[in-house]
């Protein structure tokens, strides 16, 4: 697991960057909060020892045309359903209140060869509605906001994000 989504997400970070730099949007990665138990400084500062200090929320968050924006990167290497397991229960309650609270809240899941924004409204339905611990493939090829690959961009999920915006109208 110790590499697991690190393609993806340097491919949200490059898009990121790009949003920023062009004045389209402010998101950012957000750090893993961490205790730092032992540093060896005769190496240059290496942390030897180290703890998670809480349970981290959603991986990136900002804003775009003024609307709080927060979201995690998920990739997913079975073709025929994403496993819920791959999103903890504190995030689902993250996801609940964001949406509650007026922001948007979405996954960028990659799967099958492509990257879908699947919404956190749907994620949460389906968790509602289904007893099934994984999301159909079908589900999230329909529901979802196929992402495209841009050169210059890497991922540009803003499109999925106008589309969000569309339906809030």
């Amino acid at each position: 697991y110790k590499n697991r989504g690190m393609e993806l997400e340097a491919l949200i970070n490059e898009a990121c960057k790009y949003y920023l730099e062009k004045d389209i949007a402010i998101i950012y990665k957000k750090p893993t909060p961490i205790g730092i138990v032992d540093v060896d400084y005769k190496n240059g500062a290496t942390i030897n020892k180290a703890y998670f200090k809480e349970p981290s929320t959603l991986d990136y968050n900002g804003i775009y045309k003024g609307k709080y924006i927060e979201f995690d990167a998920k990739e997913c290497h079975s073709r025929t359903s994403f496993p819920l397991k791959n999103i903890h229960n504190h995030q689902i309650n993250h996801i609940k209140n964001i949406i509650n609270h007026g922001g948007i809240a979405f996954l960028i899941i990659s799967m099958n060869n492509n990257y879908y924004l699947f919404k956190g409204s749907d994620l949460l339905d389906f968790i509602k509605l289904e007893s099934r611990k994984s999301i159909p493939f079908d589900i999230i090829d329909n529901k979802g906001y196929k992402l495209k690959y841009n050169y210059n961009i890497g991922i540009d999920y803003i499109e999925g994000i106008n589309n969000i915006y569309k339906e809030l109208i």
